[in-house]
């Protein structure tokens, strides 16, 4: 690789603006395939932190093109988020084709922001070659800045505060710039974080976001890619522990209903994390597509990873048990005494009160929305008495749970609003001490009237898991996930942010008689 050459070129764009790309060429003279990033974050970097550096790429035969978005890295224009990027994707793909070296096939690829810019272009743009677009989404709610209602907030502050400093940096605020850097290294960010974005970025995309989650009436953008793009050759790519895994899985099921064939993959990864061979997977699809290969017949339309077996699995979706929530009003101050009952038990009419204290809130642990994102030991929350334990008897013969974890529950509360976290653990047979947490969710309710019960749904991070004969399934959940999520105050007339004298301590009725935990299925269609 190291006779692998690369130069910048400039596109203007119409309206004069000036994006800069960087272009890594194979040896030769080519002509060659194109494989094209559109990212916000300097085509120096070129995603590293999560994919071979471009000129691997190139070593593999092809022209591979990394380009500064509008007003990012040393692209000119005003930075304004998705908004710019359905022209500029267009006009960057057709200069892509033009160059000389590009015998007229184009691919793409990138993650999260990379990878909305690969799906979203102006009416009539031929659509590229193939598509590989990976942990990202089309909702700006569900998939970029909310869950269940609650704003992601360690991580939509923390990008958001990122995209800030790069503004910063770019505008020569050195000031700002150490302001926020110095916030994020200390964890005050979690605090005030809200106030550096007000300060620094206000009409950034996190900031926007911020303010919608809280808004009555928010008008939330849904970002719409070409149906004729839908139809190409799409490998999407996910993480079990990724907050964008619910955008990946309705980009699938959009493109099957606009005729397409995508295949699917989702594997032991953060956000930030992937795993050993997701390189020459890409590598594999893209040669398949873009060098006539014909290797089209080796992807499986979905594969997914086993978090308990640890391999990769096709999915299987086959009909799973239901199961209930039974407590004799215990399940939060002895982690032993509730019981999550199979279907075909009776129900039990019981009721389980849960005391959320703001100033010692639940901390948030692994799974796909804390700052310690991943597979994580949950023992030591679970003994805690402000969290309800449910635990089912152990398994008594192999069961493979595929789907989304639903949880169905009737709640009601002495405050107006409330937050319930919820997650989902195997605690392995003849293991001490041990509760793996295989997925979590949250949902945030607001302006709701105090002591009135009402049916509530939480809906949690899909899993793919097998329990062995002698493990046991395990429903937790409590009032709050700090950082995941901002503290709820109990009172809608304040924001939900980090702890703070506003925040009341609350107590959270959970009434089991017609609760259920179900697995939905991970495509609808």
């Amino acid at each position: 690789m190291n006779s692998i050459r690369y130069r910048d070129e400039d596109l203007q764009l119409r309206d004069g603006t000036v994006l800069k790309s960087r272009i890594w060429s194979p040896q030769g003279n080519g002509p060659w395939p194109v494989l094209l990033m559109r990212q916000p974050y300097g085509r120096e970097i070129a995603s590293t932190i999560t994919y071979a550096h471009p000129s691997w790429w190139a070593s593999k035969g092809y022209l591979v093109v990394i380009q500064d978005v509008r007003g990012q890295g040393g692209s000119g224009g005003e930075f304004s988020g998705f908004n710019q990027e359905a022209s500029d994707t267009s006009q960057t793909h057709n200069w892509v084709r033009s160059l000389p070296e590009c015998n007229g096939l184009l691919g793409t690829y990138g993650f999260s922001y990379q990878g909305l810019t690969q799906l979203i272009a102006e009416e009539g743009t031929p659509p590229p070659d193939c598509i590989i677009p990976a942990m990202t989404g089309l909702s700006e709610d569900e998939h970029w800045s909310c869950e269940g209602g609650a704003f992601w907030w360690h991580l939509g502050i923390g990008w958001g505060l990122q995209l800030a400093a790069q503004k910063a940096q770019r505008e020569k605020n050195w000031k700002g710039w150490h302001e926020i850097r110095e916030n994020l290294e200390s964890k005050k960010y979690l605090y005030n974080g809200h106030d550096l974005l007000e300060k620094y970025d206000p009409e950034g995309m996190a900031h926007k976001w911020l303010n919608l989650s809280s808004s009555k009436t928010p008008q939330w953008k849904t970002h719409k890619p070409l149906s004729s793009w839908l139809k190409k050759p799409l490998l999407l790519i996910g993480g079990w522990w990724d907050p964008h895994l619910k955008g990946i899985l309705d980009i699938f099921e959009k493109a099957k209903k606009a005729g397409g064939n995508p295949k699917l993959l989702i594997g032991p990864a953060t956000h930030l994390q992937w795993w050993e061979g997701a390189q020459r997977t890409q590598l594999d699809f893209f040669d398949s597509h873009l060098k006539e290969k014909n290797k089209e017949s080796h992807f499986s339309q979905i594969n997914l990873w086993n978090l308990t077996t640890k391999g990769w699995e096709l999915s299987v979706q086959n009909k799973t048990p239901t199961w209930s929530l039974r407590s004799e009003g215990l399940a939060s101050i002895n982690h032993l005494e509730g019981f999550l009952a199979p279907n075909s038990d009776l129900e039990a009419d019981s009721e389980v009160n849960l005391v959320h204290d703001p100033w010692r809130p639940i901390p948030s642990i692994g799974g796909h929305l804390s700052d310690t994102a991943g597979e994580a030991n949950r023992y030591q929350l679970d003994i805690r008495p402000d969290v309800a334990v449910f635990t089912s008897d152990p398994i008594l013969k192999d069961l493979r749970l595929e789907g989304i974890p639903t949880l169905f529950l009737e709640t009601n509360c002495d405050r107006e609003c409330f937050d319930l976290f919820v997650a989902l653990s195997i605690i392995p047979k003849a293991v001490e001490n041990t509760v793996t947490q295989l997925s979590t969710g949250v949902l945030r309710i607001a302006d709701c009237d105090k002591g009135i019960t009402s049916a509530r749904e939480i809906r949690l991070q899909p899993i793919l898991a097998t329990f062995k004969k002698g493990d046991r399934l395990r429903i937790s959940i409590s009032g709050s996930g700090w950082p995941a999520i901002g503290i709820n105050p109990g009172k809608s007339k304040y924001l939900c942010e980090g702890p703070s004298p506003n925040c009341l301590v609350t107590t959270i009725s959970l009434l089991l008689l017609n609760s259920k935990l179900k697995f939905e299925s991970l495509i609808s269609s």
